[in-house]
């Protein structure tokens, strides 16, 4: 409900079904199986994983950058950062190539036994106490890179959250409806994740990559031009054979993940109701299913892992065709001393290295594809159409008193199905207004109308005389309390969900709004009692404990309007009773929306309203309503006269099982009067055998 979404209405305890959904379907927003694109990278370095490409890339990934906009600054230092650290490690070679070079010289020369011939040891301790410094500096340098980058992939993850927060606050409920829990949750966490991700290593790889490509390309032309012209003949091979093999894997591992999220949504769906699966037996289907589902994601799995597998040894083989190739010509360019054998050793490491990041500036690519994408998802929520702004003068209400009046209200969720239309209500103050109507017939359509979740099409809706859209959305909702069918409660302590619609309470008033509920109890006797923490479903406490909570915290805000969505519907009989008591204590001077599909429930209202299709089609008191014999007559009568024909049926039954004792009874009786005849007889005919 939009209390959580921060639009200042602190009352709700439960959450509306979306409209049209079938009774019995789950609450909108049940999340469903699977996940976003964010995350997922299969396979060697990424080059597996199933990309989800943008729809705009530009255009998302120019918003993106806006985002980085701020941190020019440390993204500037991270630039020059990486340029060093790599520059440093890309000279280490060619300098270790002179060490190797000055050995070998002095060997040789040992070995011809030149006069004076050693080996340089001062000069190579040197050398490698550069070596040992540059390597150090250049990791310094990465370090101090990531340190920044860190900072800058969180901030921006931070203001980007942060707008998605707001922005959250300011949709409309129809958005909600609309949309799955998991849908919007997977935008802001998993898509997110991706983005921080790649922002703290991509983006850093980037320039990272590219540094090494264009240094090592010019140390090794400083080195040999024809060693380097044979190194770069080898490299269109490795781009053949990664576009073979990487589109084959992504449509595998897109077939894996797909398989994995109906296993997700198979196992949360059994975990959720394993309770009906054993009630009805249904453990073998529940298996059955899964291990056909686990096979499939078992396939896709092998498959995807196999193909983006034979990348590495097929790059490696190609690299290593180009290893033999530069190691013969060099050797004989060594013999012909048109070279020196450091600088082949040095060669040979810069061709090394320069494989890698060719293959790292691939998988790069591909993961932007993935966090455009996801970005671009993030936009899409962003870009959202929003609630209608309060107006300028739009005023507070600061002791509402509960006058309500609807004037000729149209509203439809979409034009051409009209669901209300030219409604007209009056209701006083204090008076309880119950609303009764089959399904669909827009009962909770007219109360979210009435706290604006919804717009009225024409029309107006006034609180005390003042439209509601001339009132701060919070101000309106302030002056509301709800206790739906649906419970909401969210995990912490008992005290902290009955005292979420109020701030600076007391534990006594609490402790009394949860008495008036014929909560305080039951809570008492919970271990830990208002300190007890309720899990995530709240599931440690019965359906009928939920209500009883949601109910005190409807009390505790002692709303200057109710509305009741079947408030009693899942307490027992006894409970019901006491808490329409409570109820009845409650709604006392004060306005009340009753929505009820028990009608015993709303025989005392002041007045009824009977709704279908969208109209009110009868008002009065219960007993008028009956009198006329109409809809509500049909509706009533449909409830009770099957519970008066149970009701005879079992007094039909106790009658036949009272005569049946009756009859047992008197044979019992005869039997005892048989007893006394044969005993009689006995003893007389012992008299004359005498």
């Amino acid at each position: 409900m939009s209390d959580a979404r921060g639009t200042g209405y602190h009352a709700p305890v439960g959450a509306p079904r979306a409209p049209g959904a079938p009774v019995g379907a789950p609450p909108a927003g049940r999340r469903g199986p699977g996940f976003g694109p964010g995350g997922h990278r299969g396979g060697p370095m990424g080059l597996g994983a199933p990309v989800e490409k943008a729809k705009s890339f530009g255009t998302s990934l120019r918003r993106l950058v806006r985002y980085l906009r701020p941190r020019m600054g440390p993204l500037v230092a991270v630039f020059v950062l990486a340029v060093a650290s790599t520059m440093f490690s890309v000279l280490a070679p060619k300098i270790m190539g002179n060490a190797t070079t000055m050995i070998f010289t002095g060997l040789i020369a040992r070995m011809r036994h030149v006069p004076g011939a050693v080996i340089d040891f001062p000069s190579i301790a040197r050398i490698v106490v550069l070596l040992i410094g540059l390597y150090t500096v250049s990791a310094l340098f990465s370090f101090l890179q990531q340190f920044i980058m860190a900072g800058v992939a969180q901030k921006t993850v931070y203001d980007m959250r942060r707008d998605v927060s707001e922005k959250l606050a300011r949709l409309p409920l129809v958005f909600f409806d609309g949309r799955t829990h998991g849908e919007i949750m997977s935008r802001v966490t998993n898509d997110m994740d991706n983005i921080a991700g790649t922002l703290q290593q991509s983006l850093g790889q980037i320039i990272t990559s590219l540094v090494t490509i264009l240094g090592v390309i010019v140390m090794m032309l400083t080195i040999s031009p024809l060693l380097t012209a044979i190194t770069l003949v080898v490299l269109p091979l490795s781009f053949v054979m990664t576009r073979i093999i990487a589109p084959r894997s992504q449509r595998y591992f897109a077939q894996q993940w797909k398989h994995i999220g109906e296993l997700n949504g198979h196992v949360e769906e059994m975990y959720t109701g394993h309770a009906i699966v054993k009630a009805f037996g249904h453990e073998r289907k529940s298996i059955e299913k899964f291990t056909a589902v686990n096979e499939e994601v078992y396939e896709a799995s092998w498959r995807a892992q196999f193909v983006s597998g034979l990348l590495f040894p097929m790059m490696t083989f190609i690299n290593n065709i180009g290893y033999v190739a530069v190691a013969v010509a060099g050797g004989i360019m060594v013999t012909r001393r048109a070279i020196a054998i450091g600088d082949i050793q040095a060669f040979i490491q810069y061709s090394r290295q320069f494989t890698m990041p060719i293959a790292q500036t691939a998988n790069i690519a591909n993961v932007l594809q993935s966090t455009v994408a996801s970005a671009e998802r993030v936009f899409e929520l962003l870009d959202e159409q929003e609630e209608i702004p309060d107006s300028p003068g739009a005023t507070t209400l600061a002791s509402p008193r509960g006058d309500v009046r609807f004037e000729n209200v149209r509203f439809s969720y979409k034009t051409d199905v009209p669901l209300i239309t030219g409604m007209n209500l009056d209701v006083k103050q204090g008076q309880s207004i119950a609303i009764v109507g089959p399904t669909g017939a827009g009962k909770t359509t007219l109360v979210n109308l009435l706290m604006r979740f919804y717009e009225t099409q024409e029309g107006r809706i006034t609180v005390d005389g003042v439209d509601i859209r001339d009132v701060r959305r919070g101000s309106l909702r302030c002056t509301f309390g709800m206790v739906l069918q649906d419970t909401w409660l969210f995990n912490g302590t008992i005290r902290d969900n009955i005292a979420y619609g109020r701030d600076g309470v007391t534990d006594e008033e609490i402790h009394q709004a949860a008495a008036a509920a014929h909560a305080d109890h039951f809570i008492r006797t919970l271990p830990e009692g208002y300190a007890t923490v309720l899990n995530e479903d709240a599931s440690n406490i019965s359906q009928g404990q939920k209500q009883l909570l949601t109910i005190a915290r409807a009390i505790l805000i002692d709303p200057a309007i109710l509305i009741l969505d079947e408030a009693t519907s899942s307490v027992d009989t006894r409970t019901e009773v006491l808490i329409q008591k409570a109820m009845g204590r409650l709604m006392q001077g004060r306005t009340s929306f009753v929505i009820a599909h028990r009608l015993s429930t709303i025989r005392d209202a002041k007045l009824i309203l009977v709704m279908d299709h969208g109209k009110i089609i009868e008002t009065g008191t219960h007993r008028e309503l009956l009198a006329k014999g109409g809809f509500y007559a049909e509706l009533y009568n449909s409830q009770f006269t099957g519970a008066n024909i149970e009701a005879e049926s079992a007094f039909g039954g106790a009658q036949s099982a009272f005569g049946s004792a009756e009859s047992a009874f008197g044979s019992a009786q005869s039997a005892s009067g048989g007893a006394q005849s044969a005993s009689g007889g006995a003893e007389e005919a012992a008299r004359v055998a005498q």
